[in-house]
């Protein structure tokens, strides 16, 4: 065993170890969308006398943590995004109306005098809302309390920045029942005093004798001061409590509003989400059994194609999903949905690297029998680096737009796919060689060629050998075909138009679980009859009601799930999506962003690793695969959201790596084969790495398969999208970009490329890694 060699596996070992250990003490830290929750993303917006930045955004979203640690959800979440934005993750969270009614108020908390009241029915002398308080000459307000008395309240003594708590006890020494209590900043509390000293200069049930709070512009409480507390004593800080007839939840709510205060500016909910516990759960066994069933059967056929290295590579893919795991729990990345099928498709598209090497291998052995199995070896991971690193280096290039552009759980996806990538690299590059290199090492291993799996041609490369089909002889029939395909695809969108999500058009769809089944019909006149004609009633899953409607508030939704309870019984809320108008616009503008920087983002990188011909080609042969990925939805009627673009995404890095992989061969054949025909250069070319496509293909489908059969509709969609972009992209590579590239190379005289040092060294004899030179 080389010095090399033993480098790696120690390497590899240490790494497995540390990720054994970090995934059997540290668990996964899910999603919303997987542990179930209500997600809200909140817009700051400028007031009238504040701007909304990141300062004040930083300050709104302090104040929200009070309010909502208030209500006792377990572990929630508070993030800045951008310099006006506030992600607020709930975890456990269903009905969220509490929260989205904590979290709408807005307005400055005030303290009043009380200065006389109004019988209930009278007209008030001034109105609130014509003219704002911080606006009116006096500062007086007329507002109703509690019960409706208006009640005429002096200026404001007192601010909501001056609490510096408030509390919710039950006092039961007294029999006053739930109270709250409230402690002032220093000198909010000298004004506190002084407004309770005033007050309580008026005789007992006088009027006066009250003390208003006001948010909102609304009365939340109006106590009395109580008898025992003289003229001008006032109360103190912190001893002042407001008593009344609470119930446990209304004294906590009014200790929450108090101490929360204002809002520094307005923020508006922008996204909602929420999902029910099951759907979760439901989700992670899915993608848990997808990927047993996945990763199983792309062993086995890994292992049937390359014998005994296929079953190394088998168990580097295995050591590559527990280092892979590792690092997301490890760094604390947040398991979400899309992210989840993300690590379940990164172990299908982990094996190509190792094929990618395996058939360099028999390429080497096919074309120097006499030369020693480690040597093939080694000269086929020499010659797959260059191709194993641009296609992993362009499906991170999709996964940083997938995390710089996406939204929410989409992020998760982009992250995901890069932690996927790297370790796929490790595994093949480190754990994989290393593994493969100490068998090649075997006598036994070397001396019979049928077990190592490398040492004689598969049987599609023979075939197509034997064959050799003139592919190119004609190649703008090709082009022809593809955009043939293409139109078919363009009339869909254009005939059927695409159907874009609730995600991209702003709205909110809902997902409903009845205990009676309600067939669509029924749900929709059931709705309509309630005032909900404008919804969208359609089936989910297994018999769920899904509904989607323009805009939705919280209240509205209540009602409409308490109008299909009527015919369905016990209805509980699966999932909820809310997306407002600003944000749809946003999130689609993002996505059409998204798909431009992709393009020119893999133009540029294509075309500094290659030919510009080859560069077009390949963005051509990408194109044709985007836009048949969404005629085809367009076609099937699929909603098109953020987790198809995710899909998309990666179907690009996809193409565009089966793209790579044929060009990187057609450069080095070209290079070594000056004066042949490109025509001819091409079909050697493609020829060779049919069966690096076919096979990395039949990987990457396996899962696929398993994750559209077995992950429900959360996931179906996006194994559908990759499935169709997969195939589409494995004809892409061959009868669209290489056929471009012909057709391009006709119209530019430039030469032949250059042999490099790289080149150069690949075709110079090697000797063999266990021959010391020696020489009798």
């Amino acid at each position: 065993m080389t010095r090399a060699t033993t480098v790696r596996a120690v390497l590899a070992a240490a790494v497995l170890l540390v990720s054994v250990f970090i995934t059997l003490t540290m668990s996964p830290r899910l999603g919303l969308d997987l542990q179930g929750g209500t997600r809200m993303v909140l817009q700051a917006e400028d007031s009238a006398t504040v701007e909304a930045n990141r300062e004040t955004t930083d300050r709104t979203l302090e104040v929200l943590r009070q309010r909502i640690d208030s209500l006792g959800v377990a572990e929630p979440v508070l993030t800045r995004s951008g310099e006006d934005r506030i992600i607020v993750e709930l975890p456990d969270v269903q009905d969220p109306r509490q929260a989205a009614a904590v979290i709408g108020r807005t307005a400055q908390l005030s303290f009043h005098a009380v200065q006389g009241a109004t019988p209930p029915g009278t007209e008030p002398e001034s109105k609130p809302e014509s003219k704002p308080e911080s606006e009116t000459g006096s500062g007086r307000l007329t507002l109703p309390d509690e019960q409706g008395t208006q009640l005429g309240l002096g200026p404001a003594r007192l601010s909501g920045a001056g609490v510096k708590d408030a509390t919710a006890s039950f006092e039961a020494q007294q029999a006053a029942g739930w109270t709250v209590k409230l402690d002032f900043h220093k000198d909010a509390g000298k004004d506190w005093t002084r407004l309770t000293g005033e007050a309580a200069c008026h005789p007992a049930g006088d009027e006066r004798r009250r003390v208003a709070i006001v948010l909102d512009e609304k009365v939340i409480s109006s106590p009395q001061v109580d008898p025992s507390v003289g003229c001008q004593a006032g109360l103190p800080s912190g001893g002042t409590q407001i008593t009344g007839s609470f119930s446990a939840k209304e004294a906590r709510d009014l200790a929450l509003l108090i101490k929360g205060g204002a809002l520094p500016v307005p923020v508006e909910i922008v996204e909602q989400r929420t999902v029910g516990p099951t759907l979760g759960a439901a989700a992670i066994d899915a993608s848990a059994q997808a990927a047993l069933i996945g990763a199983a059967a792309t062993a086995l056929f890994i292992t049937f194609v390359y014998r005994l290295f296929g079953a190394l590579a088998a168990v580097a893919l295995a050591a590559y999903g527990v280092i892979s795991y590792a690092a997301l729990v490890g760094l604390g990345v947040t398991l979400t949905l899309p992210g989840l099928a993300g690590f379940v498709l990164a172990i299908g598209m982990a094996v190509d690297a190792n094929v990618l090497v395996f058939e360099r291998a028999r390429e080497e052995c096919q074309d120097r029998p006499t030369r020693s199995l480690r040597s093939a070896l080694t000269t086929g991971f020499q010659k797959a680096f260059s191709a194993v690193a641009d296609s992993n280096i362009t499906t991170l290039l999709a996964a940083g737009l997938l995390f710089f552009l996406g939204s929410g759980p989409v992020k998760g996806f982009g992250v995901t796919l890069a932690i996927g990538v790297i370790a796929s690299m490790f595994s093949a590059l480190v754990i994989a060689r290393a593994l493969t290199e100490i068998a090649a090492g075997s006598r036994f291993v070397s001396d019979y060629r049928g077990v190592n799996g490398i040492a004689r041609p598969g049987s599609v490369r023979t075939w197509l050998t034997r064959k050799d089909p003139q592919l190119f002889r004609k190649p703008v029939r090709w082009l022809i075909v593809s955009t043939a395909l293409v139109a078919v695809a363009v009339a869909g969108i254009v005939v059927r138009g695409v159907d874009l999500g609730v995600e991209f058009t702003g709205g909110r769809l809902v997902e409903y679980s009845t205990s009676r089944p309600v067939d669509v019909e029924t749900a929709r006149s059931t709705l309509a009859d309630a005032g909900f004609g404008d919804a969208e009633v359609t089936t989910a899953g297994d018999g769920d009601i899904s509904v989607r409607t323009g805009k939705l508030d919280n209240d509205g939704e209540h009602a409409l799930r308490e109008a299909l309870a009527t015919e369905g019984g016990e209805t509980t809320k699966v999932r909820d999506e809310l997306i407002g108008p600003s944000l749809g616009d946003e999130l689609r503008r993002n996505a059409l962003i998204a798909l431009g920087v992709a393009v020119f983002v893999q133009l540029a990188y294509l075309a500094m690793r290659f030919r510009w011909t080859f560069a077009v080609a390949s963005v051509v042969g990408m194109v044709h695969d985007v836009v048949i990925v969404v005629g085809a939805f367009a076609w099937l009627g699929r909603p098109v959201d953020g987790i198809f673009l995710a899909a998309l995404l990666t179907v690009i890095g996809y193409s565009v790596n089966d793209s790579v992989v044929v060009f990187d061969r057609v450069r080095e054949l070209w290079a070594g084969n000056r004066k042949t025909p490109l025509a001819t250069i091409a079909r050697r070319a493609v020829l060779q790495t049919v069966p690096r496509t076919v096979n990395t293909g039949m990987g990457a489908l396996f899962i696929l398969v398993a994750l559209a059969v077995l992950g429900g509709d959360s996931l179906a969609d996006f194994a559908l999208a990759l499935l169709i972009g997969i195939v589409v992209g494995t004809w892409s590579s061959v009868f669209t970009a290489v056929p471009a590239a012909l057709v391009l190379e006709r119209t530019t005289g430039a030469p032949p490329p250059v042999p490099g040092k790289a080149s150069r060294r690949a075709r110079a004899p090697r000797r063999d890694p266990l021959d010391n030179g020696a020489r009798v």
